[in-house]
């Protein structure tokens, strides 16, 4: 998986820096397409340039292809590859599935990816279409324009990606501001946010729900903490930005609602804002900052931790202070590997973000909450800024590419592919006891 990525990250930093892929014929600073390619494959949507005036039209292509690669990942791709040429499957690169998709065996995985493909279609066509229309009716854009406008949002929104081209309609980095006010994009791209960030395998148990009239644990569990979340997130966002007059205060009640529903949703991993982020509340900014260090789910084209990971941290908390050995969830019990899987992956998180937010405090010049959101968003592949991306020096733009690619690997995967081939002890050590709390 790691190597994986950085193929694609390097074939995409290659073609992004050709000559034909900028608009104006100039070669992009390597860097810059080294930036872009990587927020790409990881589906993040930190930009350094605006993507729909410094990028072509191929430009704007590889970049869509490098979003759709990496948002159902590089293995599905080479599978989907390896079965249209009669190509047999092996148990090698079943495992690697599995670990790629989060799915909880080998069994099924191949008919998993020929679902995710199929859904992917679907619902990418189905939003390239609305927004497509929508678009040629609100912006006059021409027919083939509004229709590749309606395929490019489509495909960054259910990627969860963020990326836009509204600089060549509103002026560079105007972003989706301008539609804060429009209930049909806002609902539309809200809808390919949710269905993408809540994994393929939750997508696959809600549509074969009305024949098999049950749904697994993982899907109540991911559904059940998402609603909760955005919930949480539309109310705090409501509440603190009622009365800013940057924020929410200029817009109807109506409108009010709806965007502070928008920003809850996109910190799924969505990377597109209908507000400006930088404009909002610092209480409301380090809210979007947890709610993008949770995530979106496992086996989906969103980031963070993974929202199964946040509940498992809370039922341990919640098991731990009502006296219960195990951590119980809609009456089922977890194992305790995977109890403390979800810690070790918080905490190996936590000391990326924290490493990150010091290097970037040192060679940028920025509020700490600022650098602090720009880390998260990026480990979060969410794509969310408060405005310093733009700004960041050569080597901060390092540590962003850095964080952005270790964030869509996981630091879980990352360390089993460094470390050496793990062997079981053949002895157990003493029991001891230590004091805390």
């Amino acid at each position: 998986m790691v190597i994986g990525f950085l193929l694609i990250i390097t074939i995409g930093t290659f073609l992004l820096s050709l000559p034909f892929s900028s608009a104006t014929g100039e070669r992009i600073p390597f860097l810059n397409a080294l930036f872009t390619a990587t927020s790409a494959t990881c589906v993040t949507g930190l930009t350094v340039v605006d993507s729909g005036t410094a990028f072509s039209l191929f430009g704007q292509i590889v970049m869509i292809v490098l979003v759709q690669v990496g948002g159902i990942g590089f293995m599905t791709m080479a599978t989907i590859i390896a079965l249209a040429l009669n190509k047999r499957i092996s148990l090698r690169e079943r495992l690697i599935l599995q670990e790629a998709l989060n799915h909880g065996t080998i069994d099924g995985v191949v008919r998993l990816v020929k679902k995710v493909i199929m859904y992917s279609v679907l619902v990418e066509l189905a939003g390239a279409l609305l927004l497509g229309i929508h678009f040629f009716f609100s912006l006059h854009l021409p027919l083939g324009k509004a229709a590749y406008f309606g395929v490019f949002h489509s495909v960054s929104m259910f990627n969860n990606a963020g990326f836009d081209l509204m600089g060549t309609v509103n002026g560079p980095f105007s972003g989706m501001a301008p539609f804060v006010n429009d209930p049909f994009i806002n609902i539309v791209m809200m809808v390919l946010i949710f269905l993408g960030g809540i994994g393929f395998i939750v997508l696959s148990d809600l549509i074969e729900f009305p024949s098999a009239r049950k749904i697994s644990l993982h899907s109540k569990v991911v559904l059940t903490a998402t609603a909760c979340l955005i919930v949480i997130g539309t109310v705090v966002i409501f509440v603190m930005e009622f009365s800013n007059p940057n924020t929410l205060k200029p817009l109807h009640a109506g409108g009010k609602f709806l965007a502070s529903l928008f920003q809850s949703v996109t910190t799924r991993s969505g990377g597109v804002a209908t507000l400006d982020v930088g404009s909002l509340r610092q209480s409301t900014q380090f809210m979007l900052i947890l709610l993008m260090f949770a995530g979106a789910a496992p086996g989906s084209t969103g980031g963070g931790i993974k929202i199964t990971t946040f509940v498992l941290l809370l039922g341990a908390v919640h098991a731990m202070m009502r006296g219960r050995p195990d951590v119980i969830l809609f009456r089922k019990r977890i194992a305790k590997d995977v109890v403390y899987k979800a810690i070790t992956l918080t905490l190996l998180s936590l000391l990326l973000i924290i490493l990150f937010s010091m290097l970037l405090s040192v060679t940028e010049h920025q509020d700490f909450l600022t650098i602090l959101f720009e880390s998260t968003s990026a480990f979060g592949t969410t794509g969310l800024s408060m405005g310093m991306t733009t700004h960041l020096s050569p080597l901060g733009k390092v540590w962003i590419v850095c964080l952005m690619f270790f964030g869509r690997i996981g630091p879980l995967t990352l360390i089993y592919a460094l470390s050496r081939e793990r062997k079981k002890d053949l002895y157990n050590y003493p029991e001891g006891q230590i004091i805390i709390g």
